[in-house]
């Protein structure tokens, strides 16, 4: 018998071959620093640009800040490189809206103005909702409109504001990534010597599926002059309409700030639970002016917040309160920068969080002392409360002082549960534990619900804090189960 014989034999013998299971696709791991959307590119912003029939610089401006997206890494601070989590942010799907908003010239006035308000702004999506100056702030030279409109009615201040980035930061990736690619935005300008007693509210509602919307709104406030603000961002009735689909929203807000003047400030973020946000708020402050910051942060999947301050300025200052309250799996990314840069100018910058459920906050904080700047007075605390034994938190307040000659440079952090001997004097004086540790934290969070500028915008903080609480509460014995 042959050899071919042979194997023909001993092949006959063996059972016949399973056919092979074609291998199983395993989806690729998002690292922490990934950012998925899939539209931040060269053809996507010169189609905005078109889109819009930006002139030649903005373009070059546009594509400017699309350079230092592409070359900045998502942290540019690396002490704190390790403290970036992008992995719940899922927006590969996600589609830029189109070209901004002009008002129609009947249209300028639309929209009731809310009781207290000096003037109303109001996006819906990627619509303009409403549009209106109360004619305290008309008469007093106010002007509050789209940029689209200030473009087209005034093209030499609209360059002057914006050519050059305007006050955003050069070092920050997804501020550039802002500056390319924002298509609304909204331009607020208070001449000098006006003092207005009454707020102006600015809203945001989005939240469609898959919808991502890019905003800029420019203060300019003139010199000795006095303003407050009240941003609101919230959910949209499309909010949540398509499941797992996240919707995004990257939103700036850059203040010029003359001599003398007074801005102060209230940001209320409640969008929703299946949404993405970046913010970015940047002052430059000038002599003897103060900029007031009181922000919430209470909705988002993901939000990350930075601020910078440049304290420019001699006498200059900043007073900054940010408060988180988190539940679920939300993550909370606070970052701030002030530079002191003018003699004599003071900092004083307060981050709080409490967090309960699976949530998690990083707090990074930094002051810059510059060789100019005697006298300075700087203070950042940053401090979380823990709900829960799964909550974490990270708090890394820091310091650069190029200047000794400083009347006051402190820092200080916590991290911990609810302190037991205040439960303890509370749970003496006939609360329960649930109500006194409810107490405990509502105050914990009340300092800047206490500057917020508007007496209706105060009492909805303290109404969606109050939610939040009685959420956490009827899920708690859920959770413990789990556990």
């Amino acid at each position: 018998m042959t050899a071919s014989e042979r194997a023909e034999v001993a092949a006959a013998g063996q059972p016949a071959a399973r056919p092979t299971a074609p291998a199983r696709q395993v989806p690729a791991r998002q690292a922490p620093t990934d950012l998925t959307l899939s539209f931040v590119d060269e053809a996507t912003v010169r189609r905005v640009a078109a889109a819009a029939a930006d002139p030649d610089w903005l373009l070059a401006d546009r594509l400017a800040g699309l350079g230092g997206f592409e070359t900045l890494p998502i942290e540019s601070n690396r002490l704190y490189t390790p403290y970036v989590d992008l992995r719940n942010a899922h927006l590969a799907g996600a589609t830029p809206y189109g070209a901004g908003t002009r008002s129609a010239a009947g249209r300028r006035g639309d929209g009731r103005l809310p009781e207290g308000a000096a003037a109303y702004a109001e996006f819906s999506e990627d619509r303009l909702a409403a549009l209106v100056l109360s004619p305290e702030a008309r008469d007093a030279g106010v002007v509050l409109e789209t940029l689209a409109d200030l473009g087209a009615r005034d093209p030499e201040l609209l360059r002057r504001l914006l050519d050059g980035g305007c006050t955003l930061p050069e070092n920050d990736k997804l501020g550039q990534m802002t500056r390319a690619l924002w298509t609304h935005g909204l331009f607020l300008h208070v001449p000098n010597g006006v003092r207005l007693e009454r707020p102006i509210v600015l809203r945001w509602a989005m939240g469609a599926p898959n919808g991502a919307l890019l905003s800029r709104t420019i203060l300019s406030i003139g010199d000795d002059a006095e303003v407050s603000v009240v941003e609101e961002q919230v959910a949209s009735s499309t909010a949540g309409a398509a499941g797992d689909a996240q919707s995004f929203f990257a939103g700036t807000t850059e203040v010029q700030l003359g001599a003398g003047s007074t801005l102060s400030f209230a940001g209320l973020q409640d969008f929703a639970t299946d949404q993405v946000a970046f913010q970015h708020r940047s002052a430059v402050v000038g002599q003897g002016a103060t900029v007031r910051w009181a922000l919430a942060q209470l909705g988002c999947r993901v939000i990350r917040s930075r601020i910078d301050n440049t304290l420019e300025g001699d006498g200059s200052s900043v007073e900054q309160a940010e408060i988180v309250f988190g539940s679920a799996d939300q993550l909370f990314d606070l970052t701030s920068y002030t530079r002191h840069i003018g003699r004599d100018t003071t900092g004083n910058l307060l981050s709080k969080g409490a967090l309960s459920d699976r949530s998690r906050v990083y707090m990074k904080g930094l002051a810059t002392i510059d060789l100019t700047a005697h006298g300075t007075d700087s203070y950042l605390g940053e401090f979380a409360m823990l709900l829960s034994k799964q909550a974490r938190s990270v708090a890394i307040p820091s310091l650069e002082i190029d200047q000794p000659d400083c009347r006051r440079v402190a820092h200080a952090s916590s991290v911990g549960p609810i302190d037991e001997t205040q439960l303890f004097y509370l749970e003496s004086r006939g609360l329960d534990p649930d109500e006194a540790r409810k107490f405990i934290v509502l105050g914990y969070l009340e300092p800047v619900v206490a500057r917020v500028p508007l007496a209706s915008a105060q009492d909805r903080l303290r109404d969606l804090l109050e939610a939040k609480w009685d959420a956490r509460t009827v899920a708690r014995p859920a959770a413990a189960a789990v556990s």
